[in-house]
């Protein structure tokens, strides 16, 4: 008798697998082959008997083990007291619901393992897009193994399998002010691991791995990618054994990294691991973008209007709050078009400097003698939303909070460690500090009728483990990281129309958990263009751009101390969620007309920024970038054509602009109104000469398949591109 496959299928993408038992093994995740195929599948799935090997062949199954085999590292680790160390799941029960037009779905396992005295689960969920999520959990029953100790969870990887063709991995590392830096290595023999134990993400984190065929790029290739949903401690994996993988040749995935004893089952008690989502393209890694923009952009909560443009007061004024000097700071932000103000870190009582204050979260009636609402006021009454910033996990020793309640601060009994930016955590998963965040928060948005927190997390989580647990201390990252989470749930169910924003001393927490309850990310706390470009271009290959805060610093680089074009920075600063941190105060009335420009032309280009499919181009000179976002009808595209740094090529050759339809005609628009970029060279190409005393018309043909000469540009500078289908 033939036993039972199981497919989803969705955008090209297809999971299959096979209801074998003990447990099910995957067939195929990545193109779909086809409805008709699956038997085919079934038939070649069963590889070689290799010497000196198991008699058997071996299988990649849903939840390996080394039952199947299987030598890599497994999808369950973990103990009872030293017994039940080696995980035999059998298949219980499964469920499959595939909706009526046969578009993406749910299949569900569920396993009992009389050795661990465990209930498991492994759940796929494929969107319309093509994303599958993967999310797994156990359950200790004492019933199946009377006297076993409480089991200890160690870890749970959600594991996929990749061909033979996949050859090369993409990760990221990164540091504060330079996060998300791609790194690529070949696909070697052995355990390719990252794993992030900062209690968080971190500027370094691995944020998405991929897998792809040779060389390839952003815009070819097949890729297959995991990402891990969770704003905790993460391990990412990828791993080729010279027996491969059943009859795959690797296998690529994610879990929460869980910290020794973090986690321990008493009867009845369950783990629930944070969901992965794996993303296949056949179109480099532009395609795993567009699948992942797409879900993101039809959650129910997804931000829907036009997303304003804000003022950001950190970089303006640092810790000088003076109600008369920020009142001409948004009188001249109200008169070059800021539609919010967040009036960040210094509000607060005691916080003069970075060395005292936080967690007392009253406004300073020195500083604010009157309180927050005469600023609150003035901001109100030129039209614009108010935001306020936050950093409700972390605590000065130097506060009322910490002098009053020592025990709150996370961190062991035997004395607390090194202090990092003058502070330490605030132990959130204790009812009591957690009951006093949410009260102090929730006054305070009621109270100033808050639109916008931006809700900080400067620091690493260290020694990380809760002084408010009976009987000795734990671990507890974990704990943290899902009080965070009710935390921002319970502000987001009190105010309905509260945005968040994530920062984590800039980029430190970008994922796509904090971004189930937040509304923005702020990707790095750099405003220096040339540096800034380039974290948010990789940014995107996650998270879409209307989701990362992108805003206009001081001519002199506040993180980097580089000087750059006003124009320049303008540029870069356009094509995300746009915003200033530059003191518009000591601008110049032909600054402040360019700034107002530079915000007309962001309230043109958002419809289109902010819901249209994101392209790189593949240029063989690293110290040039082509990118843009082409409208999902094809209709319109802004492109921004950008030089770094100086090289060795005079020019450029024929670059093609991705994503525009080879068989349409274009009108190709210079925009200028921010100012002409500086050029490294004679005279521009004659088709952007032209172009620059009006529109060109040029064939798709020629834009998007055999490419057009762009000028050589001069290091830090940049220029707008703007492309309309004409027919």
């Amino acid at each position: 008798m033939l036993s039972e496959v199981l497919a989803l299928r969705a955008g090209g993408t297809a999971f299959v697998v096979e209801v074998g038992r003990p447990v099910p093994q995957v067939l195929h995740w990545g193109a779909d082959p086809g409805p008709g195929r699956d038997d085919d599948l079934r038939l070649t799935s069963a590889p070689a008997v290799l010497n000196n090997s198991p008699d058997v062949p071996r299988v990649l199954s849903v939840w390996p083990t080394e039952r199947d085999g299987w030598s890599g590292t497994p999808a369950q680790s973990g103990n009872a007291a030293g017994f039940g160390t080696t995980p035999r799941p059998e298949l219980e029960a499964h469920s499959v619901d595939v909706p009526a037009d046969g578009v993406g779905g749910r299949i569900e396992f569920r396993f009992v393992d009389r050795v661990c005295a465990l209930r498991s689960a492994v759940v796929y969920e494929l969107d319309r897009f093509g994303v599958l999520a993967v999310t797994m959990s156990v359950e200790r029953d004492a019933a199946l193994g009377a006297g076993l100790a409480p089991y200890t969870v160690d870890g749970l990887l959600a594991l996929l399998p990749v061909p033979e063709r996949a050859v090369e991995l993409l990760d990221f590392t990164g540091k504060w002010c330079r996060e998300r830096a791609p790194q690529r290595a070949p696909f070697g023999f052995g355990t390719h691991l990252r794993a992030a134990r900062r209690g968080k993400p971190g500027h370094d984190s691995p944020y998405l791995l991929a897998a792809g065929t040779a060389s390839f790029g952003f815009g070819h290739g097949e890729v297959w990618a995991a990402h891990l949903a969770w704003s905790g401690e993460q391990r990412y994996l990828a791993e080729r054994l010279p027996e491969g993988a059943g009859v795959f040749s690797a296998v690529v995935g994610a879990g929460e990294s869980l910290r020794s004893g973090e986690v321990i089952l008493a009867d009845g008690e369950r783990y629930e691991a944070p969901p992965v989502l794996f993303v296949w393209s056949d179109a480099g890694t532009d395609g795993i973008a567009d699948r992942l923009h797409r879900r993101l952009r039809a959650r129910p909560r997804h931000p829907r209007p036009p997303r304003p443009l804000v003022l950001n007061t950190w970089e303006a004024v640092y810790f000088d709050h003076d109600l008369d000097r920020l009142t001409r700071l948004a009188e001249r932000a109200a008169a070059v078009g800021v539609e919010r103000i967040v009036l960040d870190d210094g509000w607060f009582h005691g916080r003069r400097d970075a060395d005292a204050g936080l967690g007392d979260w009253f406004v300073d009636a020195d500083v604010w003698p009157a309180g927050l609402d005469p600023f609150v006021k003035v901001v109100k009454a030129h039209g614009m939303q108010f935001g306020l910033w936050f950093e409700p996990e972390m605590v000065n020793l130097d506060s009322d909070l910490a002098r009053g309640h020592p025990d709150w601060i996370l961190g062991p009994r035997a004395g607390l460690g090194p202090s990092a930016r003058r502070q330490y955590v605030l132990d959130i998963a204790r009812p009591e500090a957690y009951d006093y965040l949410l009260a102090r928060i929730d006054d305070l948005v009621r109270t100033h009728e808050i639109d916008y927190l931006k809700w900080d997390h400067n620091r690493d989580l260290l020694e990380a483990v809760s002084r408010a647990t009976s009987g000795g201390e734990r671990p507890s990252v974990r704990r943290q990281t899902l009080a965070l989470y009710r935390l921002l749930d319970e502000l987001r169910a009190r105010h309905p129309g509260l945005e968040i924003e994530t920062c984590s001393g800039g980029g430190g927490r970008v994922d796509l958990g904090i971004l189930d309850r937040t509304d923005r990310v702020w990707a790095s706390d750099c405003n220096d263009p040339v540096e800034r470009v380039q974290i948010e271009r990789w940014t995107r290959v996650l998270v879409p751009p209307e989701l990362i805060g992108s805003h206009l610093g001081a001519d002199r680089a506040h993180t980097t101390s580089r000087t750059t074009d006003l124009s320049f920075r303008l540029v870069a600063s356009l094509t995300a969620h746009a915003g200033i941190e530059q003191d518009l105060t000591a601008a110049d009335d032909a600054e402040l007309a360019t700034i107002a420009a530079w915000a007309a032309l962001y309230r043109e280009l958002r419809p289109l920024l902010h819901t249209g499919r994101v392209v790189n181009a593949d240029l063989a000179d690293d110290a040039t970038a082509l990118y843009g976002t082409v409208a999902q009808d094809g209709s319109r595209a802004l492109f921004t054509w950008v030089r770094f740094r100086t090289s060795a090529a005079g020019q450029s050759g024929r670059v093609r602009f991705p994503g525009l339809d080879r068989t349409s005609r274009y009108r190709v628009t210079l925009r200028e109104e921010l100012g002409a970029a500086s050029r490294h060279q004679g005279h521009d190409p004659d088709w952007v000469a032209r172009a620059a005393r009006g529109p060109v018309e040029l064939s798709g043909a020629v834009l998007a398949g055999a490419g057009v000469p762009l000028p050589t540009l001069n290091p830090q500078q940049a220029m707008l591109i703007d492309i309309e289908r004409i027919s």
